[in-house]
């Protein structure tokens, strides 16, 4: 079988795969209690680190520079998702109370009788709709041939 001028061998997997060899993931390092006090004592009072803050805390902590600048990346994301969750747990809240006053409020307006008004007295129409309160459950609405009536 000839084979075609523009025909392509296809290498298997990814083509830098076979460059270098994977790196070695580094173990995860495990901080004493007082580093971990001190850096969240810290972190309370400043989210931030400037780099001569950052060298100063890490030399007293017996740390890298590079840990404690990865500890309060870390803590700041955690700080963040924590906060937005908080942030939406009192968002739900305020919608249920939200609900339940405006719930209260109906259940009063059905409760207290519509004040009079004079004009309507005098009218037995605007009387009957004065007192029409449609969303009571006791109120069926019928239609006879177009025209509406409470039952």
């Amino acid at each position: 079988a000839a084979l075609s001028p523009f025909a392509v061998t296809r290498r298997i997997g990814h083509p830098y795969q076979n460059r270098t060899p994977p790196k070695r993931k580094k173990p995860r390092t495990s901080f004493s209690r007082v580093q971990i006090c001190e850096l969240e004592k810290r972190f309370h009072r400043q989210k931030y680190l400037a780099s001569a803050e950052r060298a100063t805390l890490a030399k007293a902590l017996k740390m890298t520079d590079a840990q404690v600048k990865t500890w309060f990346q870390n803590r700041r994301t955690k700080w963040r998702r924590q906060t937005a969750e908080e942030r939406e747990a009192e968002r739900q809240q305020a919608n249920r109370l939200m609900l339940h006053l405006q719930q209260e409020a109906f259940q009063k307006s059905l409760a207290q009788p519509l004040p009079q008004d004079p004009l309507c007295m005098h009218n037995s129409s605007l009387y009957a709709l004065q007192n029409l309160q449609p969303w009571a459950e006791d109120n069926k609405v019928t239609s006879v041939s177009g025209v509406a009536s409470v039952v």
